[in-house]
């Protein structure tokens, strides 16, 4: 008898979920649980490892005594994570040596100016791992753990450690210590993995001190976990896919050749540009990185990776400090309700300008204002900022990669705003397509998993429960398209700061 589900585990920053999704790629049911954020010191985020198994694994849990599901029930699960975040634990206890680093964490910059401050170096580890070398990634908070906690450098030496990301940290828990692997998309942004030659790379393991010993094994992004050991969940399913939430995101969004991209409109906007067999080295400062791939694909499949910082975060700053909309909802009819902006450009650089910009020192500005200036003009404008950047990235994007944009795959909460994704389709001249179940990282998860067992045949079946996806097509004329983007550059230009210029 075939089996009813897959289940997708979802680690996220603030929460863990736990979803079950059947063969039509529908989302039946969702478990969520926060679990606390450890903010030791200023510029420090830390994750308690166990907090993150807790909520994980009791959203597992839930989600199978609710629903009276049994191994005979579950075809396989599938696992994507927050990416970067730090996990060294002891192989003979399974109990962590600290907290976790998360990769919003700051603490170890200077680690990374340290060892990473000379040009020749920065480029070598660009060249290696597709990275800008940066606090972000997971090889100096290894360092950072290895020197800080006692004891921990010589227990490391001696081969007792194990390191993981998020996903690594699971999967030994889940199988009860059976498997101590990665996938290549998490092992991508650690700043340890060569994505070329698909291997850790030694002379980085030798830069920030890491051994060898205490590295995952890594394996395709759909491929054999092991099988559910832990007590205290469902024993017996396989475990068939990982990825981290981004290329997740991607695969979910059925982002499968080179062109396709995917944005998640979230606090920021995430955009992931399918490259296929060619890791493209940016000359924008946009990030090279591996993409999950189905099982059987030839070689490795690469994506090239951006981020705007204020997109979510903008809207709910109109609500909360501006007090312009009582729900960032209504920003869609308060946008249709005047015929353009009236000239007014908002630049969100609340925290400076990221890809292709990159003006740290940058803040956000308001242009344009008049006499006539109501705040439907304030509200568009902000809303067209984000489509503004989102654009520019895209266009950087196309240049490294030297492909067009041939769809635009979206999701996250700014998605469901209707002006936004029509002016976003008009701005980039691409079809923008928005499935009806916008929980594209779990579905990534899942349809790895599925894909890898069997469940779903292939990724054309998959593409194919999207039929129902909302499509926005381009349609503003050259004369306004041309003026619009004129007029944004100019704005953006006068936001900058005389170094960046």
């Amino acid at each position: 008898m075939r089996k009813a589900y897959v289940i997708a585990l979802d680690q996220g920053t603030t929460s863990s979920r736990a979803m079950l999704v059947d063969a039509l790629g529908r989302v039946v049911d969702t478990v969520q649980n926060p679990f606390p954020q450890l903010y030791p010191q200023p510029g420090w985020v830390e994750h308690d490892p166990l907090d993150i198994l807790s909520s994980q694994l009791g959203a597992l849990a839930e989600l199978t005594v609710s629903h009276g599901l049994g191994p005979g029930d579950i075809d396989s699960i599938g696992i994507t994570n927050q990416r970067e975040t730090t996990v060294v634990w002891n192989r003979e206890t399974g109990r962590p040596v600290g907290n976790a680093i998360v990769w919003q964490c700051r603490r170890t910059a200077p680690i990374v100016e340290e060892l990473c401050g000379d040009a020749a170096v920065a480029r070598r580890i660009a060249d290696t791992t597709g990275l800008v070398p940066d606090a972000y990634f997971s090889a100096s908070k290894i360092k950072w753990l290895l020197d800080h906690v006692p004891g921990a450098r010589v227990d490391a030496e001696a081969g007792k450690l194990a390191f993981g990301t998020v996903d690594s940290w699971l999967v030994w828990s889940l199988t009860n210590g059976q498997v101590h692997a990665t996938d290549v998309t998490n092992a991508s942004r650690t700043m340890l993995y060569d994505i070329h030659e698909m291997r850790w790379d030694p002379w980085l393991l030798d830069l920030f001190g890491v051994p060898a010993s205490m590295l995952p094994d890594v394996r395709p992004s759909s491929a054999d976990y092991g099988v559910t050991a832990n007590p205290g969940v469902v024993s017996g399913v396989p475990i068939r896919g990982v990825a981290g939430d981004q290329q997740a995101a991607l695969f979910g969004q059925c982002c499968f050749e080179a062109g396709q991209a995917k944005n998640t409109y979230g606090t920021g906007c995430f955009l992931l540009m399918h490259t296929g067999a060619d890791a493209c080295r940016s000359t924008h400062n946009l990030v090279t990185t591996i993409a999950a791939s189905a099982p059987g694909a030839e070689g490795s499949e690469y994506a090239l990776e951006g981020s705007v910082f204020m997109a979510g975060a903008l809207l709910q700053w109109l609500r909360d400090e501006l007090g312009l909309v009582d729900d960032v909802a209504d920003t869609c009819a308060i946008a249709r309700s005047v015929p353009d902006t009236g000239g007014v450009y908002v630049v969100p650089a609340f925290t400076g300008l990221g890809a292709p910009y990159w003006d740290a020192e940058a803040r956000g500005a308001i242009y344009g204002l008049t006499r006539g200036t109501n705040r439907a003009h304030v509200v568009r404008a902000a809303l067209e900022s984000l489509a503004y950047q989102v654009h520019d990235l895209a266009v950087a994007m196309e240049a490294d990669a030297g492909l067009p944009l041939k769809v635009l795959k979206v999701d996250g909460g700014a998605s469901a705003n209707d002006f936004l994704m029509q002016f976003q389709s008009d701005l980039l001249r691409t079809p923008l397509h928005r499935p009806q179940n916008t929980e594209t990282t779990a579905l990534g998860a899942a349809y790895l998993a599925g894909l890898g067992t069997g469940f779903w045949k292939d990724t054309g079946r998959l593409s194919d429960l999207r039929s129902s996806d909302t499509v926005y097509e381009p349609g503003m004329e050259d004369a306004r398209h041309a003026r619009l983007l004129e007029g944004w550059a100019e704005a953006v230009k006068r936001t900058m700061t005389t170094a960046a210029t």
